[in-house]
């Protein structure tokens, strides 16, 4: 596998998109949607498009979740546990292309399991699951995000860029595709 300066660029412009998409969605709809205890963060999207621009795109949301976490601080465990569920799950998705619908499901899970399991700690989900554990509602409510993030949003955006008409001339233009489906 070769990582060139395109590459990097492409991870830098990957970045900062996951990075003002977060930012544009705290302006326009609330902080607690994109870090709160019903999170749907629209910019996971993007954890799709590891199909179409592979390891660029992988380094892009696993940085810009690093660089959002840290600018909303709400601990530790969220600037470390954070990127890395990102990192896994786009990693997943990229490894599973071939079946596009379920690499996007299976990405979703990552986010849902890892976040979900540890942010119950700083907002314990309100009491509306009745005997399910605190920790249980959070893993849940996160996956369900998460699969609505990745495997719809993320899977409509994946299918637009991947028409012929999208993305032949993008790569005329020099972009580099990882798979076109």
């Amino acid at each position: 596998m070769k990582f060139d300066s395109r590459d990097l660029a492409l991870t830098a412009v990957f970045t900062a998109l996951y990075v003002v998409i977060n930012i544009v969605q705290t302006v326009t709809v609330g902080n607690p949607t994109i870090y709160g205890p019903i999170q749907l963060r629209v910019a996971d999207f993007m954890i799709a498009l590891a199909i179409l621009f592979g390891w660029p795109l992988v380094g892009g949301v696993t940085i810009g979740c690093l660089l959002t976490n840290s600018y909303y601080f709400i601990g530790a465990p969220d600037v470390v546990l954070g990127p890395m569920a990102n990192l896994i799950a786009a990693s997943l998705v990229m490894l599973l292309r071939k079946r596009r619908l379920l690499a996007c499901i299976v990405g979703a899970l990552p986010i849902g399991l890892i976040v979900g399991g540890y942010l119950w700690m700083f907002f314990p989900p309100p009491d509306v699951f009745g005997t399910v554990p605190a920790w249980a509602g959070m893993i849940g409510s996160l996956t369900i995000s998460s699969l609505i993030a990745v495997a719809v949003i993320g899977y409509l955006v994946l299918s637009i860029l991947s028409r012929p008409n999208i993305i032949e001339p993008l790569k005329s233009r020099g972009l580099k595709v990882v798979d076109q489906g």
